[in-house]
This record gives structure tokens, sequence and C-alpha cells, in this order.
């Protein structure tokens, strides 16, 4: 008797986990392309970031006062997570223009870059705009320069 009921379970189980009758996805169905959008640029206005193979000291010292009051709390400068995602390596794996767009835009870059969508996943916490001014953003980008060991 426990062999037929169990069985019968294994086969109720089966058809209920059966093949989805749904169409699969098409083109169409696909989120549409937003017209010039550029993934290694991100969404704002930083299109081109002159950045000097030398580090710029003084921009580096000032970005680590605003890392201090703005960013420390979530992101160590190590490759550890802490909120957001740890700094260490950072600027070789994004562009100036898109660590400066994403660090004064964060809602738009969130919604639009697989980079961005990416991390999302992982630390499962938007990152809040923090109203970043543009001379904040490239000296925190200096100070990341810095943090990569930039000399």
């Amino acid at each position: 008797m426990k062999g037929k009921l169990f069985i019968a379970f294994v086969a109720l189980l089966l058809m209920s986990c059966g093949g989805s009758t749904s169409p699969k996805p098409t083109e169409a169905d696909k989120p549409a392309a937003t017209d010039g959008y550029d993934p290694n640029r991100g969404e704002g206005k930083f299109t081109k970031v002159e950045v000097s193979p030398a580090l710029d000291v003084a921009k580096a010292t000032s970005g680590e006062k605003v890392y201090g009051v703005k960013c420390g709390s979530c992101h160590k400068l190590s490759n550890e997570k802490l909120v957001g995602p740890g700094w260490q390596g950072v600027t070789t794996r994004h562009s100036a223009e898109w660590i400066m767009n994403f660090a004064t835009n964060p809602d738009p870059m969130i919604t639009k870059d697989p980079k961005a969508q990416a991390m999302l996943e992982i630390c499962l916490v938007r990152m809040p705009n923090q109203n970043v001014s543009d001379d904040d953003a490239r000296n925190v980008y200096e100070f990341m320069r810095k943090n990569d060991g930039i000399k």
C-alpha cells in the first residue's frame, strides 16, 4: 500500500511540475534598448574625463574627505563588500566617466546599466543619491585611483 501511495504522490508531483505551456520570449518581449546609452560611460553628464597617468594628490586628498563623509559607511577600501561593493580595483573595472556618472546620478544608472544592476543583485541595496557634486565626484575618483595604487 505504501508503495502505491508513494508512486501516486510522485506521479502527481511530476504532473504539477510539468512544462509550461506559455510561449518562449521573443525579441518583442525584451526591453527596448535605451537610445544613446553607453555602458562604458553610464548615464549622466560626464562624457570625457581627462585623467593624467600620475595621481593628482590634492584631488585625492579632497576625495578621501568626501569618502569619509559620504562613502565610507557603505564601501570598504578593500575588495570586501560592506553594504555596497568594496572599492579595491574599481578604477580598473570601470571608466572614470562611468564612476563619476554613477556617483552623481545613481538612479538612472541602476535602471539602465547592466553592471549597476548586477551589483544591485549582489548587494541588495540601491545606492542612495548622496548629492555628490561634480568636483567631489572627480576628487573621489582620484582617491579611488590612489586606493588602487596609482602614484
